[in-house]
């Protein structure tokens, strides 16, 4: 299959802000498998980010509509990062084959190949980082669990963790971790308050997306079966972000503190609260912030890597 490529609407830019170029739509193809993502490629980056978006949504969820100053595609390309944010397998152009990909090596086999061809010759810079959310970080974890994951920059996680919030036990009973969650209470945890989103982008609507099948059980083991086992296998620099108003996960000091000790085998590891942040931190209104906070991260692992490298 020939890859293609074809441009995003034309989303008007704030004036005075300096916005990368627009990110194109391609389509690679990955032993069969047609794997899509948006792509914004710098000439000389600095590095390479892989961005993985959560459940029911697309790698439209890294380039908000409408508001470009939310993108973290636009923001990071205008930094000098080439950036992938891909339609993680069963999403997109996959979505056709997602019975066919059910296997957790596979959807990391198919990530890192699309990923490969998505790049091409293209320089990698410095490296690659991983830039997960909510259920992404679950793709982004087995990544770097991987041999290959051990030449990472490094990886940013946020929406996730091993305790649900106090306040998702309507959406998720607490005496019946099996049961499929309430789909009505589950929107309700992610999108409130409805504040802290322009009112456009509250609900999502424009970045929806069916999932696969295999994500409810994706959800339902992650966060006592498989994240604890997976995260004491990194062996690169970890942030993990919790927004202030995260209602899915705990997001108290004592969580954050637990969180932080299950990369064992990390370097470094940060865990920060985003202000102002809800689930949703890449559409929310501090999404500027949450996104450049991480990016100063990226250029930290950067220096580490290649320390007095100025480029």
């Amino acid at each position: 299959m020939t890859a293609t490529e074809a441009h995003t609407p034309t989303i008007r830019k704030a004036p005075g802000v300096p916005f990368g170029g627009e990110p194109v739509r391609r389509v690679v193809d990955v032993d069969g498998i047609p794997m899509s993502a948006l792509l914004a490629a710098a000439p000389i980056p600095r590095g390479v980010i892989v961005a993985l978006h959560g459940g029911a949504t697309s790698s439209a969820y890294f380039d908000c509509p409408g508001h470009p100053r939310h993108s973290l595609i636009r923001v990071a390309s205008a930094l000098g990062y080439t950036i992938i944010a891909l339609d993680r397998p069963g999403y997109g152009s996959s979505h056709p084959h997602a019975d066919e990909i059910r296997s957790d090596d596979h959807r990391v086999e198919l990530a890192y190949g699309a990923v490969d061809k998505l790049l091409e010759t293209r320089s990698s810079g410095s490296g690659m980082f991983l830039f997960a959310h909510s259920v992404g970080s679950e793709l982004a974890v087995r990544m770097a669990a991987t041999e290959r994951g051990h030449s990472l920059l490094g990886i940013e996680l946020s929406g996730t963790g091993t305790e649900h919030h106090p306040d998702s036990s309507k959406a998720f009973p607490p005496n019946d971790p099996g049961a499929r969650p309430d789909g009505s209470a589950v929107r309700e945890l992610l999108w409130n308050p409805s504040r802290l989103y322009p009112p456009d982008i509250h609900g999502g609507r424009d970045i929806a997306a069916r999932g696969p099948g295999y994500e409810y059980e994706v959800v339902r083991d992650w966060p006592l079966k498989n994240f604890p086992d997976l995260a004491a296998q990194i062996a690169v620099p970890v942030h993990f972000t919790v927004g202030e108003y995260e209602r899915v996960w705990r997001n108290d000091p004592d969580a954050r503190f637990d969180l932080g000790a299950l990369f064992s085998a990390s370097p470094r590891v940060v865990v920060e609260e985003q202000f102002d942040g809800g689930h949703n931190l890449s559409l929310g209104n501090t999404a500027m912030a949450y996104h450049l906070n991480v990016l100063s991260f990226i250029e930290e692992c950067i220096d580490a890597r290649n320390p007095g490298d100025i480029q």
